[in-house]
């Protein structure tokens, strides 16, 4: 035997709008819930079903005290209906003489644009113009590198770099004179972890051309460094 089909999301709606519609009377959630079975409608889904029908403004909904009524009339549903009608058919006259307007928008412009000899002849030299643009552009950007502009701003950003990385070296020729004088007696065993982790006896400051200045690295090693 073949299992019954459930409603539909509409016919569960027309189903609820009959109750409204046989009634002609204000009903509360509770009493919906109970009249939906008797229509195919189970009550867990009448409460979604009816909220649907609210949003579509075919069932009114108005909180009276500390109650909230539904009701919907036919006469009422019809009115709805019918201003639906005319927002739908005024959209669509909108919309159609939109599209006449682009359609002439359209026409206009491919006037003076029509298939020719001297417009070919120009499309060529445009096509022309457009490759030794290309070209010409490329070809600038192999040489950005000698650019004035983008050569200052390497130089300030590796003055930059230096003064960071020499502030980092000064942090840690301040770190080894801690240790030093902290554990005076573990100077081999702290040799052997400095040379670990890359600190060896030529670790010093970084320098750059005498041209440009060292910023605020010191040029010389402070005293006491392992």
């Amino acid at each position: 035997m073949s299992k019954k089909r459930g409603l539909s999301l509409e016919e569960k709606r027309e189903k609820m709008l009959q109750i409204f519609y046989e009634s002609q009377d204000f009903f509360l959630l509770k009493e919906l819930e109970r009249l939906g079975p008797k229509k195919g409608v189970i009550s867990q889904s009448v409460k979604d079903v009816v909220q649907s029908l609210v949003d579509d403004d075919l069932v009114s909904k108005d909180k009276i005290g500390t109650s909230v009524y539904f009701w919907s009339l036919p006469s009422c549903a019809g009115n709805q209906l019918r201003n639906v009608y005319r927002k739908l058919e005024a959209d669509l006259q909108s919309s159609k003489k939109r599209l006449e307007e682009r359609v002439e928008q359209c026409n206009a412009l491919k006037r003076g644009r029509e298939a020719s000899d001297e417009r070919e002849k120009a499309l060529e030299e445009l096509k022309a113009i457009e490759q030794k643009y290309n070209k010409l552009k490329d070809e600038m950007g192999q040489y950005a590198d000698n650019d004035p502009a983008a050569f200052e701003a390497m130089k300030k950003a590796t003055e930059v770099a230096h003064a960071a990385a020499n502030r980092w070296t000064d942090n840690i020729f301040t770190l080894l004179r801690w240790c030093s004088n902290k554990f005076p007696e573990a100077k081999e065993q702290l040799g052997h972890l400095y040379e670990e982790v890359g600190i060896t006896d030529d670790f010093d400051y970084l320098e750059l051309p005498t041209a440009v200045p060292l910023g605020t690295a010191g040029d010389e090693r402070p005293e006491g460094n392992p």
